[in-house]
């Protein structure tokens, strides 16, 4: 049997609430500090990201993660200092 929308809401809805409540308190800790982090990458990433929460386009989870990824990078071993023959375990 397929799950209903109002199922899902019915379970979800209070663990979506406090997750809300958080961002809008962690939103409120940036505004009384000092200074601003107007220009910082990081607070315009956060912004696009509510704005892909808040738009109608499929796969919400899918654009965020993607936007807070890095591009794959093949060389990523060499920049990092790791040799592919070394094991970390």
């Amino acid at each position: 049997m397929e799950t209903s929308a109002t199922q899902i809401l019915d379970r979800e809805f209070l663990e979506l609430r406090a997750r809300i409540l958080e961002l809008a308190a962690s939103f409120d800790r940036l505004e009384r500090a000092k200074g601003t982090v107007e220009g910082d990458q990081r607070w315009d990433l956060l912004q696009q990201g509510l704005e892909v929460l808040l738009g109608s386009q499929e796969e919400r989870a899918r654009a965020v993660q993607l936007l807070f990824s890095l591009s794959y990078d093949p060389d990523w071993r060499e920049k990092y200092g790791l040799s592919r023959g070394v094991s970390n375990g």
